[in-house]
């Protein structure tokens, strides 16, 4: 028993990937592509994209948004945890890194299912319809997090899901001398959800923070 969350050092990371995740050979290439990017630190730990598809088979869900797709780790585990009568779209700025993305979920035989804009997220989302999805994950730009979250509350259906990322920070949110204007933006909209009537919420330690958010 602990009264806090442990401090995971390396050794007991990769006791977590080894023993508790059951990660494709597929999701390992792509991880391995992408960490020789020069933004490959945006990935997703494996650990996290596990808990997404268990959370979006969980809960049943066969749509789902998904806000920054980067190379396409996140969007593989939950479409994959979906199943074949599922759909998902995915919003994002570069064709470079989704261009990987695509590559990897034509293997996976989920490329079909997964309907991919390359714009500006706000524009994306003001042209889906309301209450259409299962499931929601924010993980773009940092200063429009309040913006994506308010679109995703009007998208979701009742009881849905929404999964934010990096919602530590890599520890600055807890840090008040550090007032730049990503970790403004992510604190404040910490603050905001956990007072947020419309929803309930619970901070999870995973990755560098993940916001579970389900819609009233």
């Amino acid at each position: 028993m602990s009264n806090k969350t442990l401090d995971i050092n390396d050794t007991l990371l990769d006791y977590i990937i080894t023993t508790g995740v059951n990660e494709s050979d597929l999701k390992k290439r792509l991880r391995d592509e992408t960490k020789e990017l020069e933004m490959g630190k945006m990935q997703i730990a494996p650990e996290q994209g596990a808990f997404m598809g268990f959370i979006a088979n969980l809960i049943g869900a066969k749509s789902y948004l998904e806000i920054g797709v980067f190379t396409g780790y996140s969007m593989l585990s939950v479409v994959g945890a979906m199943g074949e009568n599922s759909s998902a779209v995915g919003c994002d700025l570069s064709k470079e890194w989704t261009d990987i993305a695509k590559r990897y979920w034509s293997e996976a035989g989920i490329e079909n299912q997964v309907e991919l804009y390359i714009d500006k997220a706000q524009n994306t989302l003001t042209k889906l319809e309301k209450g259409s999805f299962d499931l929601a994950f924010i993980d773009a730009d940092k200063s429009n997090y309040d913006l994506y979250y308010e679109e995703c509350l009007r998208l979701l259906k009742p009881n849905a899901l929404l999964m934010i990322d990096n919602i530590f920070w890599g520890g600055d949110v807890a840090n008040a001398e550090i007032v730049d204007a990503d970790t403004t933006a992510i604190r404040a909209l910490n603050e905001k959800i956990m007072q947020d009537k419309r929803v309930e919420a619970s901070m999870l330690t995973i990755g560098d923070g993940l916001m579970l958010v389900r819609k009233l």
